[in-house]
């Protein structure tokens, strides 16, 4: 098979079932950002987390690609996936953000993303993660759109925040809080 098939020379792409669509519909910028998260995580694994954290974003990873292929589906295509993202997946991230938080010490102020290369790489998917949320919720004001997709990148973000956290911790990196400039 190869790898270019020349259906996309005139700004155009096949969503699932076969709707071809403009490159630049924000369906496909909400699902291209979602993608884009998926390959900073990657960034972020080579980073050689602990095989715990290693494992949380593997399994994430592997969501993105089903939340991908959710909001990539037309219409009644989005019933033939196999496991479109649910509650369970939402109450994965949840319980993996109890846990780890558990771990931390209690913000008492917000912090400037960074510390060792896999946090500041996990604060930069936090943030592309936002833009996928606020990107779905846009679309989901034209078109159909599952509310887990938006609620899943809703908690994923949160998640990558405190994994951030957790990596910074176990690296022994020193959070570093954000101080106002403002003089009262």
């Amino acid at each position: 098979m190869k790898i270019y098939t020349k259906t996309g020379d005139r700004g155009e792409t096949s969503l699932l079932g076969g709707q071809r669509v403009s490159k630049d519909a924000l369906r496909i910028e909400a699902y291209g950002t979602v993608d884009e998260l998926n390959s900073v995580l990657g960034i972020a694994r080579a980073h050689k987390p602990t095989a715990e954290v290693d494992q949380i974003l593997g399994l994430v990873q592997s969501d993105l690609f089903v939340l991908g292929a959710d909001l990539a589906a037309s219409g009644e295509k989005r019933s033939a996936l196999a496991q479109p993202i649910g509650n369970e997946h939402i109450a994965r991230l949840e319980a993996t953000i109890d846990s780890l938080d558990t771990k931390l010490p209690p913000l008492t102020t917000f912090i400037i993303p960074g510390g060792s290369p896999l946090a500041a790489q996990l604060h930069l998917a936090r943030t592309i993660c936002r833009r996928a949320e606020r990107l779905v919720v846009r679309l989901s004001k034209t078109e159909p759109v599952d509310s887990s997709c938006t609620i899943y990148l809703n908690r994923l973000s949160d998640m990558l925040f405190v994994i951030a956290r957790y990596a910074n911790k176990v690296d022994g990196v020193r959070e570093i809080p954000w101080v106002s400039s403002a003089k009262s």
